[in-house]
């Protein structure tokens, strides 16, 4: 049995520049479904991380209703939205902001004493985390500057699921890195996916949305398209790289 995780409804921004109004995001009403790794794509300026922003709590939309876990978090202050995100949502962006002056164990740790202050705990935890993604023992003592891009990346989205979080927003998590790095990095999300972890993933990448179970395409501030692709296999990458291609082609990709 399907359940919704975050529902949109008459969901709008807009953003005034020199008396200039331009309405980025229009009316979208959407449901996303708890479990899936959803994949927004579009074109430049379509809305695609003004849309991540805005259902994740890191903006307020001018105008509708975000419904993430049965609360609407478009009526809530900023410090309530910090409280709400905390406790949530895990973030992965292209850029990769861990602190270079900790270490990538206590970059985890620092995320995790937000909402648990239970320290051993957390520690296990994210040891055990770190392990499954391929980051060994050697590696946990170094400071970010120290690691290659795929690996601080994969060590950003051990950080963005230290707190269990209900749904993981990544803004082009891979646009920076190399063919390799990414298909690392994109092997961790499929991962915690199977997993049962909810993703939404902005990208302009066909490789990166291949992963994806659903996708949907912006355009111009409103939903046009939406491909039920099904759950990632590494068994059947031609026919679903044409399935999407031909979705692609049909938005004017």
């Amino acid at each position: 049995m399907t359940k919704t995780i975050i529902k949109t409804e008459k969901l709008c921004k807009t953003f005034s520049s020199g008396g200039i109004q331009q309405h980025v995001l229009k009316n979208l009403d959407m449901n996303l479904i708890q479990g899936d790794f959803t994949i927004i794509m579009g074109s430049s300026g379509s809305g695609k991380s003004t849309l991540l922003y805005a259902i994740s709590g890191m903006d307020k939309p001018t105008l509708g209703i975000v419904d993430f876990a049965g609360e609407n978090i478009a009526a809530l202050n900023n410090d309530q939205l910090a409280i709400f995100r905390r406790k949530n949502c895990g973030f992965v962006f292209q850029q990769i902001y861990l602190l270079d002056n900790m270490s990538v164990l206590d970059n985890i740790l620092t995320s995790g004493l937000l909402v648990n202050n239970n320290k051993r705990e957390l520690v296990k935890l994210a040891k055990d985390l770190l392990i499954q993604i391929g980051i060994d023992e050697n590696a946990w003592s170094k400071f970010p500057t120290q690691l290659s891009g795929g690996e601080a990346q994969r060590v950003g989205i051990v950080r963005a699921i230290i707190n269990n979080p209900k749904v993981i927003f990544a803004d082009e998590p891979t646009g920076a890195l190399n063919s390799l790095a990414s298909d690392n990095v994109l092997d961790v999300f499929t991962h915690v996916n199977r997993d049962g972890q909810s993703i939404v993933l902005v990208t302009h990448d066909m490789k990166t949305a291949l992963r994806g179970n659903r996708i949907i395409y912006l355009k111009d501030g409103v939903i046009c398209g939406d491909l039920q692709l099904g759950a990632y296999t590494e068994n059947d990458p031609i026919e679903r790289h044409e399935k999407l291609r031909i979705f692609l082609a049909e938005m004017g990709w």
